[in-house]
Parts: C-alpha cells; sequence; structure tokens
C-alpha cells in the first residue's frame, strides 16, 4: 500500500485544494492529509478559521482518508510518525522542494516529494485561492 500525505493550510475551501487533494490521492492508496497549525503559518496572514474547524472539513471531503492536525513545533513530526510513500506538494505552496527532500533525508524519511499540477480556473470569475476569497468578502461585504 503507498501512503500519501498532502499538507496545507487549507483556510476557505475552495476548488484548487480539492484539486491538490484529489491529484495527491491519484499518486497512492491511502491519503492523509495534515493541516497545519495557525501558530505554524508565518507565510502568508495567519488563518481565518480555527485549525480544527479546517481539519474537519478536511476530513469531510471523499477523497481524504484521514486528516490530521499539524505538530504546535516540528512540522515535520507527524512525517516521521507516518512514514509515508510519497508527500504531495500543491502546485503553489511556499516549500523549495529540494529543501523539502534534504531535511527529510536529514532525518532518515525515505519518501518522494511530487507537486501537484494547478488547477485551471472553469469559468470567469472562478475564486481558487483562499486569501482571494477573503479580498473579495471585504470588498463585498467590509
Amino acid at each position: 500500500m503507498t501512503l500519501v500525505v498532502a499538507q496545507g493550510t487549507f483556510d476557505i475551501l475552495h476548488p484548487g485544494h480539492v484539486h491538490y487533494l484529489e491529484e495527491a490521492a491519484a499518486m497512492g492508496d491511502e491519503l492523509v492529509t495534515i493541516v497545519a497549525r495557525c501558530s505554524n503559518v508565518t507565510h502568508k496572514p495567519s488563518p481565518v478559521i480555527p485549525g480544527e474547524q479546517r481539519r474537519e472539513m478536511i476530513a469531510a471531503l471523499a477523497v481524504v482518508d484521514r486528516a490530521l492536525l499539524g505538530h504546535p513545533d516540528d512540522i515535520f513530526r507527524p512525517i516521521e510518525d507516518l512514514d509515508p510513500d510519497v508527500i504531495a506538494l500543491g502546485h503553489d505552496q511556499h516549500h523549495d522542494d529540494d529543501a523539502i527532500r534534504e531535511a527529510l533525508s536529514d532525518r532518515g524519511i525515505d519518501c518522494e516529494v511530487h507537486r501537484a499540477s494547478p488547477r485551471e480556473p472553469r469559468f470567469d470569475g472562478e475564486l481558487l485561492s483562499s486569501g482571494r476569497i477573503v479580498d473579495r468578502a471585504i470588498e463585498q461585504r467590509g
């Protein structure tokens, strides 16, 4: 059995998230998704939705076999515990693929790292970014 791990913030779910997770699931037999804790999201504005709520939303998706909240101090700890065969990165995630591979190797984790493809908008005005959804909400309701 091929275990795939996908990870992300998943703040305000949108079709881009579903596309990423569907591609990740297709890379193996079981998909475990790790949802970042708010305290670990330092590369962009803090999530709007609390971590446990984001985890519940991801867990409710049929394509996800299991969803976990990330470790508060060490983002690689769940990876060590799960020992996946594949880590699937989102097409626009800020992670450097080679740096991830090096960190995995340093911890003795032997797995492949792949990137999902982008999901192209299917109609004019489709929002495929949590940040853009927040911006639109502020524009229209702020």
